[in-house]
């Protein structure tokens, strides 16, 4: 079975709210396919050459800025917590105790310690738009960054532009934008199925679907044909089917990532497959009881895997071209509570780590107080990350404008510098 989020099918945040939000489009029966639940946007014409991308990962839950990338060890006990600080291989960059892999791989990552601007939200909307879900509420929402990326760049190969395996946050440029959501089953053709066969009943399906759409208002009928040639280029080309196969995979590299690192290794094969933006929930970072012994189990395997992927991006020469950003939809409490230590919402400050995309990194962008509680040196916007990341894709922010549904021109972005210090 081919998943790229690691939390439980049955998962929910301590506001009740599942995050299970796949899409049920409906089903595509050509040569024994089914897909359009999962597929998003077929690419447009003109695309560049150059394939830069960026994989987002979302923690899920909101991580404890204070023990993870920006603990206060001089803190008083009921701020500062269990662990302690150790030092990367870059002088003056130190996280936690329990990064000892990432510790080796400073240089190859930085950190901000001083955003802003965190919305009180249990979702990957606004790590994914930038927004909160009210914006632009009445013609669709915001669209997520690789919704955008879809639209402005288009293809790569005939891979989707766009692989989202959490929310699906196309907003106002509608369904067609929607990511790609592969989830299960043999993505290659079977030996009595010729690339040839399949294309005919392609056509055959569209010739029958043409009927349909001619009375449909609604842009569904579009999005769906767009689901099913996606489908098809998938299948007949063999690349993307190829990425989200790890059997594929040195079996070295696969043991060095570890089985709760396959998302990430996952990520990494469909950058290299043609996809400009992949998107993956890695939850179980709601931490309102035992954030401490919940973060005794998290830490470790975040760290495998988020040195495993620095590591692999460098030694594959895809760090110039490829950016990722690791980050929760907020931070959490100073103060620990006395619910069996644990941390609850915090909204005043939160932290990101970002690697690659030809960013000056070894590095820690901003400061938070000393209890953790707001940023006091260097204050970055939420959305300025998105400035950054979207200039690493090629994107100007300051320029760039999307035609909404109403015919206004929309920026991507209200705050628009990038992180100086990075690019």
């Amino acid at each position: 079975m081919f998943s790229i989020s690691e939390s439980k099918k049955s998962s929910k945040y301590c506001d009740g709210v599942s995050r299970r939000n796949f899409l049920k489009v409906g089903s595509m029966a050509a040569g024994g396919l089914s897909f359009a639940d999962l597929l998003r946007a077929e690419a447009e014409q003109g695309v560049g050459s150059s394939h830069k991308a960026l994989i987002n990962i979302h923690l899920s839950g909101g991580p404890s800025h204070q023990d993870t990338f920006d603990l206060k060890p001089d803190a008083a006990s009921e701020f500062r917590g269990e662990f302690a600080p150790i030092q990367t291989n870059v002088p003056g960059l130190d996280i936690c105790e329990h990064f000892p892999k990432l510790a080796q791989h400073g240089d190859k990552f930085a950190v901000v310690r001083s955003i802003f601007g965190n919305i009180a939200d249990h979702s990957d909307h606004h790590t994914q738009t930038g927004f909160d879900r009210k914006s632009l509420s009445g013609i669709g929402g915001r669209p997520s960054i690789g919704s955008v990326a879809a639209h402005l760049l288009g293809s790569v190969n005939g891979a989707p532009p766009f692989v989202g395996y959490n929310g699906s946050w196309p907003g106002y440029l509608g369904a067609v934008y929607k990511p790609y959501k592969p989830q299960g089953g043999n993505l290659k053709l079977s030996g009595s199925m010729t690339s040839d066969r399949l294309a005919s009943r392609t056509s055959l399906l569209k010739d029958l679907d043409g009927l349909k759409r001619a009375a449909d208002n609604s842009g569904q009928m579009d999005a769906l044909d767009a689901y099913t040639q996606q489908a098809v280029d998938v299948v007949t080309s063999g690349r993307v089917a190829d990425a989200l196969d790890l059997n594929n995979e040195d079996q070295k590299i696969r043991d060095k990532y570890t089985k709760d690192g396959e998302s990430f290794l996952r990520a990494r094969r469909l950058v290299e497959a043609g996809v400009r933006v992949v998107g993956f929930n890695w939850g179980g970072w709601d931490t309102h009881s035992n954030n401490f012994v919940t973060l005794k189990r998290q830490l470790p395997k975040l760290d495998v895997a988020l040195a495993s992927l620095f590591e692999d991006l460098h030694q594959r020469g895809m760090d110039q071209d490829t950016t990722v950003v690791v980050w929760g939809e907020f931070g959490r409490t100073p103060r620990i509570n006395n619910n069996n230590a644990g941390r609850d919402h915090w909204y005043g400050v939160s932290m990101c780590v970002l690697a690659g995309g030809g960013m000056r990194l070894g590095q820690v962008v901003g400061k938070s107080s000393k209890n953790a509680e707001r940023p006091i040196e260097r204050p970055v916007h939420h959305q300025q990350i998105f400035a950054t990341m979207y200039h690493n894709l090629g994107i100007d922010v300051s320029t760039t404008q999307l035609i909404d549904p109403a015919g206004r021109p929309q920026y991507l972005v209200d705050h628009r510098e990038p992180i100086t210090e990075l690019i």
